[in-house]
């Protein structure tokens, strides 16, 4: 009778646990995403020091999307929707790149098989880009409010960006 009360008290503390759990194990992710791209970028910029304004998780499957964006939505609110997923506005998330507050968890997309990516405020757009969009790895990428660069080294699993101007910019949320 003890062993049974006892028993039942730890079957219901990982059903409560879980959930913390799964929260915080996003979070650890979202944070290595950032530092893995922040290395991507220190190896091929002078710019590995940049503030991070926007990371998107890469989600594989649609399971985890779903299960994504429930956990993301206790961290914020939606602050833009996209074809290929919603862009979050969080709460403060503090990452080795700085504080983060923008998240998108994008669709699964064959073409992205990559973890993720993290978007980064560099010094002087302009002279970046005019250093850099030649160099190996280095594209530009147009859309009607803002342009970026993308960083892409095949021996990471993640993407890294420099935008101009920031999407927190263009969302008027700065």
């Amino acid at each position: 009778m003890i062993i049974g009360s006892l028993l039942s008290r730890f079957e219901h503390r990982p059903a409560l646990r879980t959930k913390t759990m799964i929260l915080e194990d996003l979070k650890r992710k979202i944070k290595e995403i950032v530092a893995k791209a922040q290395l991507l970028s220190a190896k091929h910029t002078n710019e590995g020091s940049a503030a991070v304004n926007y990371a998107c998780i890469f989600t594989q499957n649609l399971k985890e999307f779903e299960e994504l964006l429930s956990l993301t939505a206790q961290m914020g609110r939606i602050a833009e929707q996209t074809a290929m997923g919603p862009v979050f506005q969080i709460e403060p998330l503090e990452t080795v790149a700085g504080t983060l507050q923008l998240l998108k968890i994008r669709r699964p997309d064959p073409k992205r098989p990559e973890q993720g990516d993290a978007d980064f405020t560099v010094s002087n757009y302009e002279t970046f880009k005019r250093t850099y969009l030649s160099k190996p790895g280095f594209s530009l990428i147009t859309r009607p409010q803002m342009e970026m660069i993308e960083l892409a080294d095949p021996s990471y699993d993640v993407l890294a960006y420099y935008s101009h101007p920031t999407l927190s910019e263009v969302l008027k949320l700065d």
